[in-house]
């Protein structure tokens, strides 16, 4: 049996990793079997509650955690369980914003000769988000890796910024010593052809370069104890004691649109709304409003990165929710940000849409 081709997807937080995926299926076949293997910050599958609506044909989560780091032992059983479940013809790693891919790249190819070639690294891309690099990649050590160390470049949202602005981030990125192709999506598209099949031979090595193997040792150190600082996370459950309760539109648009970009890189969950009011629009693109239906409270995934949300109606969330929370989001936020942030959502961020009381939980994870 052919070995099935292993991508990998990294990139900072917000940078649009699983809009590309997302924009990527369509344009396979339909007897193509693609499998996703999501590893996420908090304990809210939100990427991967929205990606099974995307007709994917498996989708195993890794949650609370780095998969380079602490969950790297589980891959091998993730990896397996895809494979067996749902034979897959490729199988994509989405990491999380703060992985490091070329620890995750050996450790596919280790796998790949450990199992006698069931896998194979097609290649890392590696997603960089124009408008916001220039914050993140003077206070990110992670970021600058994730650019450094991969087969592919893609630029993605550079169309939200001056042709100067995209200058800039191109020369920054190309300070870093880099002699990586590149490509610019185009809203979050880019052609399937550039995404896959692209040669992994930066991690197929088995010498590794010096340098690689050198920095490698040294994030190995470093990055256990250090990477995962560069963001806070905070859980927040809203729950009542009364079934069917939905969240106050009004309020939750409030925090959105207001939450700094510097202060909170993604906030994603799953909400409750009534279908009289469907929650949130993307702010620059009121078009996007999805309207659920009208037979009564709605479920919906939340996606807000530096500035802009989609909230996307989902049964699939619906068949498995507890009909008494109403709302269940994680925060990811800069480093020394959490404190602040949970006593403003403790302050009344977050509510129901009535006056009735209700049990607001928000725990640091991270």
């Amino acid at each position: 049996m052919a070995p099935i081709p292993v991508t990998i997807f990294t990139g900072f937080l917000g940078s649009g990793k699983t809009t590309l995926l997302l924009n990527l299926i369509p344009q396979l076949p339909q007897t193509y079997r693609l499998a996703l293997l999501k590893n996420e910050f908090g304990d809210v599958a939100v990427d991967s509650q929205l990606a099974s609506t995307k007709s994917i044909s498996g989708v195993r989560e890794m949650l609370n955690g780095c998969i380079c780091c602490n969950l790297v032992g589980q891959l091998s059983d993730a990896l397996d369980q895809l494979r067996e479940e749902v034979h897959p013809d490729r199988i994509v790693i989405e990491t999380s914003g703060s992985a490091f891919p070329a620890t995750l790249a050996m450790e596919v190819n280790r796998l790949a000769r450990e199992k006698g070639g069931a896998y194979v690294l097609d290649g890392v891309i590696s997603v960089i988000d124009v408008e916001n690099w220039e914050g993140y990649e003077d206070t990110s050590y992670t970021a600058k890796l994730q650019a450094k160390y991969t087969d592919l470049i893609i630029f993605n949202k550079w169309e939200l910024v001056s042709e100067q602005r995209f200058d800039v981030c191109l020369d920054r990125v190309g300070d870093l010593g880099l002699e990586t192709p590149y490509v610019k999506s185009n809203k979050g598209f880019v052609d399937k052809d550039v995404l896959l099949g692209i040669d992994g031979a930066l991690f197929t090595k088995e010498n590794v370069d010096a340098s690689v193997a050198e920095n490698s040792h040294d994030h190995d150190h470093e990055h256990k104890h250090d990477h995962q600082s560069e963001v806070e996370v905070l859980s927040v459950v809203l729950k009542s004691s009364t079934p069917h309760k939905t969240i106050d539109v009004s309020a939750l648009e409030q925090l959105l649109s207001s939450a700094p970009k510097d202060e909170a890189y993604r906030i994603k969950g799953i909400i409750r709304s009534s279908s009289q009011t469907p929650p949130i629009e993307t702010s620059d693109e009121p078009s996007s409003r999805q309207q659920g239906d009208d037979s009564g409270p709605q479920y919906y995934i939340l996606n807000w990165a530096f500035g802009r949300w989609t909230c996307t109606p989902s049964k699939v969330v619906a068949e498995s929710a507890d009909e008494h929370v109403f709302a269940r989001i994680t925060f990811i936020l800069a480093r020394y940000e959490s404190a602040k942030w949970t006593k403003k959502i403790q302050g009344g961020l977050l509510k129901a849409s009535d006056a009735s009381e209700v049990s607001l939980t928000v725990e640091r994870l991270v």
